[in-house]
């Protein structure tokens, strides 16, 4: 099924972003104030030299609208000129309007008073005249490329806003944009960390956001205790983004040297930026383009001391290794004609409970904070099966048109969408479902439906009770060969997980299929046909454990994952048998492919794709590919003749 790569609608070009967070080092937010032209000039050209063709810049609040009805005159003159070298340097500039918050600290206007952001009518028509006045002044400008409404104003505004006062704002503040007569698209610059994606409700919402912007903008710091996670931390945010039908620009990313060495920050840029446009992104803006050793008794530097150094450059202006990165990024983003590219259809769907973006009553926030662990290294063990999954919200409904529906370490689903499950199955899907009790003691069980029916089994449950897992290790031994495994295969599962979680499902089959048991004998994968597909039940809660296990990935998962992807009949044009190298495509529209190889391992590979049809190419040159060798994290990108693929 298709998983289509939206862009920005806009007759600005280029039409995909490439570039950085912009404060010039001669002020950082106050650099308005003390603005140096040449300086800006010089920084601007270091960031255009590496392939980067755009930045992200900011009308500081106070600074900008010093009075209620009044923005600074002189300010917009210097904001001009500085659009001027950007349009010197053809580059382009997205203004962000209300920048009440920065780094580790809040600002207001002198004026402010306390009133509240989002339900005060005055201080709420205060900020769409600024939008509007400032819209006003600039739209017609070459260089601007796009408006964000805000900075991540879930910090700025107060905690616990409702999502009808955040919906309600973020509608006045986008049609006062309009009403300034911009032609370019707009987006709120919030950080999409609503509750669908994080299952926090902070009052935004990303259903809310995508009815009124031109894309969504994901901000992602992740700390992580998972090298892969850690890797894929953007991207999992990039792909449940996507799911609203809008492009996704990964606005913000990076990281700060104080907190990485340079090889190592390298390594998280690159597989960031490859791994994030695999996941659907089409524009990348690292936070940020220098570091600001000189304004270290600046607020906020003085008491945020690491935020003086996420520069992609160093206070003196040359380049760090994470901008080598980007520029090696930009490289392949012209050799691959990024902008003719779309995603690969895939035939795996990733099922996401409804349970992590729907507020149902009677139901706690470790619901949803489950859900969304679970379903990301659900995701991750995909990919790296060679079998990239689409994400398909349960609260948008479950469609047709895959092969294989995971549904990872479920506790939650609708009644409904246990159902749909099975009709998808008797469609000729197969649908796999793993068991979870849940993280806490609260109603702990399986919230399904119709369990012995679905998967033609007798649940053996005590009522209050679980059944723990008693071993460290969970080992699956194949009694049959299933997919790619032979008879005699086993799994190894490291046992991870709360009182609650860590347990398995006892069952009794009745009219399952045993496919593989426990070390103890006990049924652990199950099969049971149905119509023209096949459901298959894993008694043990295995994504969860992963999820919750520091260090573990690669894990087994993937190697289940690559089994039932067989299983099912998922097609796969190009596959690596090595679980550290995740495999994916983009569709150029002449007909061919491109094919990314990303390893996840510490040491360089050496492996052996293999195709379905076709040959691997190397770019550029086209000679034949047989062995590819991945340094370190690597990534390496291959053309498949157009001739032969599927």
């Amino acid at each position: 099924m298709e998983r289509p790569a939206a862009r920005i609608p806009s007759d600005r070009s280029p039409a995909t972003w490439l570039g950085a967070n912009f404060w010039s080092r001669a002020g950082g937010p106050l650099m308005w104030r003390s603005y140096d032209g040449e300086t800006v000039t010089g920084e601007l050209r270091v960031l255009h030299e590496h392939g980067l063709n755009m930045t992200r810049s900011f009308f500081y609040w106070p600074d900008f609208h010093p009075e209620p009805h009044r923005v600074d005159d002189v300010l917009c003159d210097r904001y001009r000129d500085f659009l001027d070298r950007h349009q010197e340097l053809g580059m382009t500039t997205v203004p962000t309007f209300i920048v009440g918050h920065m780094s580790g600290e809040n600002w207001d206007p002198v004026w402010r008073g306390g009133r509240d952001l989002y339900t005060d009518v005055w201080l709420v028509a205060r900020q769409a005249w600024f939008a509007r006045e400032m819209t006003r002044r600039f739209k017609d400008h070459p260089a601007v490329a796009g408006w964000l409404i805000s900075n991540e104003m879930p910090i700025y505004g107060a905690e616990g806003a409702t999502r009808e006062s955040v919906a309600s704002w973020a509608q006045i503040l986008v049609d006062a944009v309009r009403a300034g007569g911009a032609t370019q698209p707009v987006s709120l610059g919030d950080g999409a960390w609503g509750l669908e994606n994080s299952g926090h409700d902070n009052g935004f919402s990303l259903r809310d956001t995508a009815a009124l912007t031109d894309w969504l903008g994901p901000h992602v710091y992740r700390m992580e205790d998972d090298v892969v996670r850690q890797h894929y931390a953007a991207a999992w945010v990039c792909e449940l983004t996507g799911s609203f039908g809008r492009p996704v620009v990964l606005e913000e990313f990076g990281l700060t040297s104080d907190f990485a060495s340079g090889a190592h920050a390298a390594r998280y840029y690159r597989q960031a930026l490859h791994n994030s446009l695999l996941a659907g992104a089409t524009g990348w803006i690292a936070w940020n383009n220098t570091d600001y050793d000189t304004l270290r008794d600046q607020p906020p530097y003085s008491h945020h001391p690491f935020e003086m150094h996420f520069g992609l450059t160093d206070s003196t202006g040359a380049a760090k290794p994470q901008l080598l990165e980007l520029r090696d990024f930009a490289r392949v983003l012209e050799a691959v004609d990024f902008e003719r590219c779309t995603r690969a259809e895939t035939d795996t769907a990733l099922v996401v409970s409804s349970y992590l973006d729907t507020l149902y009553p009677f139901t706690r926030p470790e619901d949803r904070r489950h859900v969304e662990q679970t379903a990301r290294q659900s995701w991750i063990a995909a990919r790296l099966a060679d079998a990239p999954a689409a994400v398909v919200r349960e609260s948008n409904g479950l469609p047709e048109g895959h092969r294989l529906y995971l549904v990872p370490a479920t506790k939650q689903l609708l009644a409904s969408g246990w159902y749909r499950l099975e009709e998808l199955a008797r469609g000729g899907a197969t649908v796999y479902v793993s068991y979870c009790a849940g993280s806490h003691d609260e109603q702990r069980g399986p919230w399904y439906a119709h369990l012995d029916q679905l998967f033609g089994v007798q649940h053996q449950l005590e009522y209050g009770m679980v059944n723990p897992i008693e071993d460290d290790e969970t080992v699956l031994t194949f009694l049959q060969p299933f997919g790619n495994l032979p008879e005699g295969a086993t799994l190894a599962f490291r046992t991870a997980g709360t009182d609650s979680s860590r347990s398995f499902l006892p069952v009794e089959p009745e009219g399952a299929e045993v496919l593989a048991t426990d070390g103890r004998g006990r049924p652990a994968l199950l099969s049971r046909r149905i119509g023209a597909g096949s459901v298959v039940l894993c008694t043990y809660p295995l994504e969860h454990m992963a999820a919750v296990t520091p260090r573990v990935n690669p894990e087994a998962t993937s190697r289940l994952y690559d089994a039932l992807a067989v299983h099912a009949g998922v097609r796969r044009p190009v596959t690596v048998d090595d679980p550290r190298v995740a495999v994916d495509l983009l569709v150029h529209e002449e007909g061919h492919r491109f094919v990314w190889l990303v390893s996840q391992s510490p040491e360089e590979l050496r492996v052996k794709p293999v195709t379905e049809a076709g040959h691997l190419l190397s770019e550029p040159g086209g000679g034949a590919v047989d062995t590819v060798v991945l340094p370190p994290y690597g990534v390496v990108v291959l053309r498949l003749d157009a001739a032969n693929t599927l």
